[in-house]
């Protein structure tokens, strides 16, 4: 039996290797972005719990604020109102946005591309646009308020008013989810079940519904959240209305009653996380519905379903214009309703005299700086979570952070700003009512879909780049200017897209930020909504909406450039 011999001095011990410097610089910006979202995001979140659980004077009282609340009819009765129209405003959205998107996705009709670019135009106008424009069609002075009166109603200001114009705004968000689940069809089901002699009502039922039952709930969800905490239709035309949204409004700014301010915010924000977490849970559930060997649908020509599906999507199309249109008409008519001859009295009155030229150019800064250091952030966080290791302690904190503003409202952010940045004890209380701090939180607000869509980008690269890069020892930021920046280009503009077209049209993130000097075009057309000075709103309404539509031309234009220089090489690998 031989000895086991001892283990010679000079045997070579495992050196724990050392980690590079350019990792080092990831870990610090990766805590850098971490620190920018607990102040600007969880530590305002924070701030409204705290405020919910005091008195007026700053002293600890639990829940009695709460209890205060649930016991005051009128409070509960904005409660139920907000939770009833939210979701008769689903109801009605669903369906509507489904047929749409059927037309879409299993027709042959003609005029896709026309239709569908008429459907989104709501995307890049305010959300007060459809209240004035339901104003002028059906209000005290409306063109057809004789029809409002025919269905049995006395008025459009109140339920019915909110409930069209929010349908109107929350469309093309939910036409957007549901044109998306049903392109991810299996054409071999639809060819087996025609095989099998299925009518087209049971291959309805049984393939098509199932396969996009989650797009479905998701936009259920969606739509209810959105319209749950919105502020700026119900403020427009809701009349003696009440909601939630409003609510908070009311007795922050007009009674300085922080305390139920901050548990209504509260209230507002449980339907966001509900909905959140229901979504979640549906995405975890949700299978793959397209397989390697899945071939995608591909619609046959129908001369009767197809003109059916046209004249339906035509007929949307049309009330969209309607609703747009009325109010550029409005916008241009001298006196309404008496005189409609064109002038730009509305205009000028708007841009010079109700001082809103300034508001639109702070609408523009607050836009471009969003969308530049908005997608700076996003797109460099996305890239330091997804292509660089270490730090395996705040990654799961950064990514929380980074998903929790899409179950945070608007609304409830700008509320938490109020009580966190509005302390003359906060060293970051010079921020408050200032352009940068409104930046700041336009970002933060609108920071989960970005985040999400550099992800899915990132995600699609294949790591042996960043695999090569650290056997060479090149650090990682060369790895990122020289080859993902420009793979990623295209992505980086959809941001940039998507966080300018929302900062110019978002109200309730900023309604509480600003000041005389910072105050943004939305923002105005409030101010003269409630002045009485429906044309010059209607005026700035539309300059808001052409000017998010020059500025959507000019990143298509963009990403056409960008494509032909730096995405080459997708062609060659096509061919």
């Amino acid at each position: 039996m031989s000895a086991v011999l001892p283990a010679s001095p000079s045997a070579p011990r495992a050196v724990r290797q050392r980690a590079h410097w350019s990792d080092r610089v990831a870990h610090a910006a990766l805590l850098l972005i971490t620190l920018v979202l607990v102040v600007f995001l969880a530590l305002p979140l924070a701030s409204i719990l705290v405020k919910a659980l005091q008195d007026s004077a700053g002293a600890f009282i639990g829940v009695a604020n709460f209890t205060s609340y649930l016991t005051s009819p009128a409070l509960l009765q904005s409660l139920w109102n907000s939770v009833w129209v939210s979701a008769l405003v689903t109801l009605v959205t669903l369906p509507l946005a489904f047929g749409f998107a059927y037309a879409l996705t299993r027709s042959c009709m003609p005029f896709k591309t026309l239709l569908r670019t008429i459907a989104l135009v709501p995307l890049l106008a305010p959300s007060l646009l459809s209240a004035l424009s339901l104003i002028y069609w059906f209000g005290n002075q409306g063109l057809a308020r004789g029809f409002i009166n025919a269905l049995g109603f006395d008025t459009i200001y109140g339920a019915p008013g909110i409930v069209v114009a929010e349908c109107f705004a929350v469309f093309p968000h939910a036409l957007m989810i549901l044109v998306t689940a049903l392109s991810l069809a299996d054409q071999r089901l639809y060819e087996a079940a025609d095989a099998l002699g299925t009518r087209t009502r049971r291959k309805f039922f049984t393939i098509t519904l199932p396969g996009a039952k989650y797009g479905l709930i998701s936009a259920a969800l969606v739509t209810f959240t959105l319209v749950m905490t919105d502020f700026g239709i119900p403020k427009v035309i809701g009349g003696n209305f009440n909601m939630l949204a409003t609510d908070v409004f009311k007795l922050v700014i007009g009674q300085q009653d922080f305390q139920r301010g901050a548990v209504v915010g509260l209230l507002l924000l449980t339907p966001a996380v509900l909905t959140f977490g229901v979504d979640w849970l549906v995405s975890a559930k949700q299978s793959a519905m397209l397989s390697a060997r899945a071939v995608p649908y591909a619609p046959k020509p129908a001369r009767g379903f197809d003109a059916l599906m046209l004249a339906y999507a035509a007929c949307i199309a049309a009330l969209m214009l309607a609703m747009l249109g009325m109010a550029v008409f409005a916008s241009f008519a001298t006196l309404w309703p008496y005189n409609l001859a064109p002038t730009l009295t509305h205009y000028t009155m708007g841009l010079v005299d109700a001082e809103v030229g300034g508001a639109f150019v702070n609408s523009l800064k607050l836009a471009a700086g969003t969308a530049f250091f908005g997608t700076l952030l996003v797109f460099v966080g996305a890239y330091l979570l997804e292509k660089t290791r270490g730090a395996n302690g705040l990654r799961p904190a950064l990514r929380l952070l980074a998903m929790l503003p899409m179950a945070v409202p608007g609304l409830v952010l700008g509320l938490g700003y109020i009580f966190f940045f509005n302390l003359p004890a906060n060293p970051l209380h010079g921020l408050y009512q200032t352009l940068p701090l409104l930046v700041l939180c336009t970002i933060v607000h609108f920071y989960t879909t970005g985040h999400l869509t550099a992800m899915t980008a990132l995600k699609a690269l294949d790591a042996e780049f960043e695999s090569v890069s650290a056997s060479l020892k090149v650090p990682f930021f060369k790895t990122f200017w020289r080859v993902t920046l420009p793979i990623c280009t295209p992505t980086l503009l959809e941001v940039a897209r998507y966080f300018f077209i929302n900062a110019m049209t978002t109200i309730s993130a900023v309604v509480f930020l600003y000041s005389p000097d910072t105050k943004v075009a939305a923002i105005a057309i409030l101010n003269l909504d409630e002045a009485g000075e429906a044309g010059p709103a209607a005026a700035c309404a539309v300059l808001i909406t052409a000017g998010s539509t020059v500025v959507t031309l000019m990143f298509m234009a963009l990403g056409w450039w960008v494509d032909r220089r730096t995405q080459a090489w997708r062609r060659t690998l096509s061919r």
